[in-house]
């Protein structure tokens, strides 16, 4: 079974994936795929440098993702144009991953991807959860995390489906508008639902 797990920047998606290992569960998350494909000499990091040239690079030749990110959250074509470079190396090496855990015996595997919805991969996944926040939550927890103005915390969030649609396509919603205490206590036991399910 693979559970394919969502949300939105700022939505807690990290969080309730980090309380997911904690419970022993094997989760693949597909932005650490990406950081991996996107290393220096990759073909994904040669593509993009070549396309946006120097800019985006660090002083030791690797992806600058905080500046890749201003130019392309600010720019839908640039934006499309990573998501249909990036999508299809990502879902090949999540379905090998999966393929890996399977052959291990593991019953379930969940995939963190923030885009599960927008790049089509909630059709190859056995359930879709959704974590969801109220979009004023998502704007200041982003502008906490990354010391950003409310304005381009918006910028961001208003760069991506709102939560409020992402949720048509779930299985499961989970609620984080509350304390971390809340959070962890509706994972554990919706994960406890799932494994008693099984």
């Amino acid at each position: 079974m693979i559970i394919g797990l969502t949300g939105g920047i700022g939505s807690g998606k990290s969080t309730v994936s980090r309380i997911l290992r904690q419970l022993g569960v094997p989760v693949v998350d597909a932005d650490q795929v990406t950081h991996d494909l996107q290393r220096r000499g990759q073909p994904i990091w040669q593509a993009i440098f070549d396309h946006f040239g120097w800019p985006i690079l660090t002083a030791g030749g690797e992806l600058d993702r905080k500046r890749l990110g201003y130019r392309v959250f600010s720019d839908d074509q640039k934006r499309q144009w990573l998501n249909q470079l990036i999508h299809p190396v990502v879902r090949q090496r999540l379905r090998e991953l999966a393929a890996e855990w399977q052959a291990n015996g593991t019953p379930v595997v969940v995939w963190d991807v923030p885009l599960l919805i927008e790049g089509g991969l909630y059709r190859e996944v056995d359930e879709v959860w959704v974590v969801y926040a109220d979009p004023e939550q998502q704007i200041r927890r982003v502008m906490e995390r990354d010391h950003v103005s409310y304005e381009a915390a918006q910028k961001r969030l208003s760069a991506q489906m709102p939560l409020a649609q992402k949720i048509q396509w779930a299985t499961r919603v989970i609620d984080n508008r509350g304390s971390r205490d809340l959070l962890e206590k509706a994972v554990t036991e919706l994960w406890q639902d799932v494994r008693g399910g099984r």
